[in-house]
């Protein structure tokens, strides 16, 4: 658990950070899924820092102490807002650039970051591969055991899955870690340290955002559409990439990162992780580290 959680300030938010290691260490920022919080970085920022890095870990925008500064702000959970944050970020940290990491939300986001601002990201693990949405896409079915994994994407679809999430956030969150990662046995007081980060004011509009924005059913934040549009190009990535995905990933199945070395110009391997799911810095922290340094052999 970290010694104190700081604070920068960002256009529109406030956001909340752990830190690590020494403050005039190679900064590598570490990010966050749903429904996971810092947490799932414990063991990945410890090793980092031993080996003299400065980590950094915010909560994301919905998540934790992480506030929106104004009322007026869109509760947006968009791609273009998640990237966006990563490099307000930086520039509230006084950071030139940052190697990345980041899975679920916060793949999206470093992904997005690695390909909008690449003089700001010196290097980048993803797991999962590719993170950047395909919106226009997005209306084309997938095959029917696809579907059904994204359940509760269409449920957070409705007014019922709404309520839902706001009475039951807890209870989805470790549903979803169950099924996303068959094999890891958590720990409850891990869960439970997680959790807390989901009673944030912003949770329930940040999340339902974020998954209705992606398959075209909620307008974005008019602010961040020129983000869209040239996310909506696909852009390719052209800092160093690692990509990580575990092979029992129960939600985004392995062979969907398959065939995404095209979107990568500069170095990029592609590594599976044996009896790993949704997220590889919970579930084998070792190999993140490992990504890290493999990365930065190359940036």
């Amino acid at each position: 658990m970290p010694d104190a959680i700081h604070t920068a300030t960002t256009p529109t938010l406030d956001i909340a950070y752990e830190q690590a290691g020494p403050p005039d260490g190679e900064p590598v920022l570490l990010l966050h899924g749903y429904p996971y919080s810092p947490r799932c970085y414990d063991a990945v920022r410890a090793e980092l820092a031993g080996r003299g890095h400065r980590v950094i870990v915010p909560y994301l925008r919905g998540y934790g102490p992480t506030r929106y500064r104004s009322a007026a702000t869109p509760r947006s959970g968009q791609q273009a807002a998640l990237g966006q944050d990563v490099v307000d970020l930086l520039d509230a940290l006084g950071l030139a650039r940052a190697t990345l990491v980041g899975y679920d939300w916060g793949g999206r986001g470093a992904c997005v970051a690695a390909a909008l601002w690449p003089e700001r990201v010196r290097a980048l693990v993803t797991c999962g591969g590719y993170r950047i949405q395909n919106i226009a896409a997005a209306v084309t079915p997938k095959p029917p055991e696809q579907e059904q994994r994204y359940w509760y994407q269409w449920y957070f679809h409705t007014e019922r899955g709404r309520q839902g999430l706001a009475a039951n956030r807890a209870e989805i969150g470790e549903r979803l870690w169950q099924l996303w990662s068959p094999r890891w046995r958590f720990d409850q007081a891990l869960y439970a340290a997680t959790a807390v980060a989901f009673e944030n004011p912003d949770f329930v509009d940040t999340v339902i955002h974020s998954y209705r924005h992606r398959y075209g059913n909620a307008p974005g934040d008019p602010a961040l559409e020129p983000l869209e549009r040239r996310l909506a190009e696909k852009p390719r990535i052209t800092v160093p990439a690692v990509v990580l995905h575990g092979e029992d990933d129960n939600v985004e199945p392995v062979d969907s990162s398959e065939g995404q070395e095209r979107q990568f110009t500069a170095y990029c391997q592609r590594h599976t992780l044996p009896g790993v799911g949704h997220c590889p810095p919970q579930e084998a922290p070792d190999a993140v580290v490992r990504a890290v340094a493999e990365v930065l052999q190359h940036a």
